[in-house]
């Protein structure tokens, strides 16, 4: 059974409920009854009173839409589970005695849900309120829906905010039944799920294999339209599209070249932000090359099932009064603050900056030439590309295991770096372009180290040629390293390393020291002193979060520097 984080299985539902009022000072709870409810009824007296609801376990829906110009309440059932008649009638009850003039229930398409506010609406009405029901089915999924009819999903959402503004701007019940039924016409979803989901105290409702994604399955895990191998994003929206516009599909939504939608790019529970933003993008660039204007993206988490990775794309075809209507004011705590403007894959870009010309070096070649300097930089990259898998095993240990890649990337940049120009003569030239390039193409914690060590270093060789000028070199890129980075040696990080060859390196400042035997004991200082972080407790870094009884091996970071001065030999 997965792991959730719930005080009690059976209190969830309640406990999510209470959390949500204790936290939005404009909601209240309706004693005895899993009822969430606008703060300020009385506001209500003279207008249409809209309530929604249904299972719990898609959060936010339906309880983060109710505010002033959404919903006026919203019924929570248990997880998975239609809210009970008595429940959906204490609400109508609710609004009706706080003067209402009208009360429109937006129900989704689901057999429960029909059936529970279907029975209060018809106790309503024998007590003689005014009372009207909408069903929203906007799911594209199937082909021959069959009598149950469409499933109610994300887009029963946009009815929420197009029923909520008419509302507000004072609008009667029927002119609302109207609107609301035409832009339910006018929608189409469709999901696509990467995981199942499970309801607290239960195994996950179905199966996917590691390689399988679900077209077309409803919020609750039921069964889509077909299980297909994993689809880069781009392909997945595609064939979403695809299966949503599709005319020989009964469900399909009729799209035409020039048409506006809004487009409702929503997270099922549990894809990434990250993931989220892809399939967004890729949903923009899919719609323009249909020739469809998205007049505006949502995009977030808006109607979910529990922890699904997976996503829904909606669409609702609008003209000007629609977008209106959705862009009305709202204070339910779910609706985003979108920005009133189209999306759009083609706006320009922001001019970069030019590079500020820095002063001239005015240096002759008082460095190596190119031709031994290539085959030293060649020696760094190919033994950084060697050790990548050992550098990501022993950064599996302790931070997030790229520490390989990361110095990969560092080797092919340079190595594209050499072959596409020749290289700077002058040592403190070579490596201020060393640290543009890592800083640009290295990435990570490391690319900054490795730019400010490199940066530093190069102002100390400025117009310099003599031995004792590498010692300074040394020294002064370390110390940026620990004036920024906070680390310092025995904090188990490349600073070790590091160090302990900048101490071998102060030889050079002896008169008539033989630079190579100078760097040849550096180098085995810093080989000893990376071997000697398998010892330390580390103090700095990513490794400081893991516990010193986990840490076996010796520092990525400083054996990855051990090796750089190794291959200089």
């Amino acid at each position: 059974i997965p792991k959730k984080l719930v005080t009690s299985v059976s209190g969830c539902v309640d406990d999510a409920l209470a959390g949500l009022v204790s936290c939005n000072p404009g909601l209240r709870l309706l004693r005895g009854h899993r009822v969430i409810l606008r703060d300020d009824l009385p506001a209500l007296r003279g207008r249409v009173a809209l309530l929604s609801g249904g299972g719990s376990g898609h959060e936010p829906a339906h309880a983060g839409y109710v505010g002033k110009g959404m919903l006026t309440g919203a019924v929570a059932g248990a997880v998975f589970t239609s809210p009970s008649v008595g429940s959906v009638l204490a609400a109508i009850r609710a609004v009706a005695q706080a003067g209402a003039a009208g009360i429109l229930l937006i129900v989704k398409n689901y057999t429960g849900d029909r059936l529970n506010f279907g029975m209060a609406l018809e106790r309503a009405r024998s007590e003689g309120m005014d009372v009207r029901m909408v069903v929203v089915g906007d799911d594209c999924a199937f082909a021959a829906p069959g009598k149950a009819g469409r499933r109610g999903i994300c887009g029963t959402v946009l009815i929420h905010k197009v029923a909520g503004a008419l509302a507000e701007a004072g609008a009667g019940l029927d002119e609302i039944v109207e609107k609301v039924t035409a832009a339910s016409k006018a929608m189409g979803s469709l999901g696509l799920s990467l995981s199942p989901c499970s309801i607290p105290g239960s195994k996950p409702s179905f199966r996917l294999a590691e390689d399988e994604m679900e077209l077309g399955l409803g919020i609750h895990g039921e069964a889509g339209v077909r299980r297909m191998k994993v689809l880069p994003a781009d392909e997945a929206v595609e064939t979403m599209l695809e299966h949503m516009t599709d005319p020989s599909n009964a469900s399909h939504l009729s799209l035409t070249p020039g048409s506006s939608v809004v487009l409702m790019v929503n997270n099922l529970g549990g894809l990434s932000c990250l993931e989220l933003g892809i399939v967004a993008g890729a949903a923009v660039r899919c719609l323009e090359s249909r020739g469809i204007r998205i007049a505006r993206a949502l995009v977030g988490s808006f109607m979910t099932a529990l922890e699904m990775a997976g996503v829904s794309l909606t669409l609702l075809v609008v003209d000007e009064e629609l977008l209106r209507l959705i862009d009305a004011k709202t204070t339910a705590m779910a609706w985003p603050n979108i920005p009133m403007g189209p999306a759009t894959s083609r706006r320009e870009e922001v001019p970069a900056p030019m590079d500020v010309p820095g002063n001239p070096l005015d240096e002759v070649d008082t460095g190596p030439g190119a031709a031994w300097l290539e085959p030293v930089l060649e020696r760094v990259c190919s033994t950084l590309l060697d050790i990548q898998d050992q550098l990501n095993q022993l950064d599996r240990e302790a931070g997030d295991g790229d520490c390989g890649h990361t110095h990969a990337r560092a080797a092919q940049a340079i190595r594209e770096w050499m072959h596409s120009r020749p290289l700077p003569a002058a040592p403190s030239q070579l490596l201020s372009s060393l640290a543009d390039l890592l800083l640009e193409k290295m990435g990570g914690s490391s690319g900054v180290l490795y730019g400010l060590f490199l940066t530093a270093a190069a102002q100390s060789l400025r117009g310099r040629s003599d031995a004792a000028a590498w010692a300074d070199a040394m020294d002064s890129g370390i110390g940026a390293m620990q004036r920024y980075g906070g680390a310092a040696p025995g904090d188990r990080t490349m600073l070790d390393s590091l160090c302990a060859a900048a101490q071998a390196l102060h030889s050079l400042r002896v008169p008539g020291a033989d630079p190579l035997r100078v760097l040849e004991a550096a180098v085995q200082s810093a080989e000893a002193a990376a071997e000697s972080t398998r010892h330390m407790e580390a103090a700095a870094g990513r490794a400081s979060y893991i516990r010193s009884s986990r840490l076996e091996h010796p520092d990525p970071g400083a054996v990855a520097v051990a090796a750089v001065l190794g291959a200089v030999l």
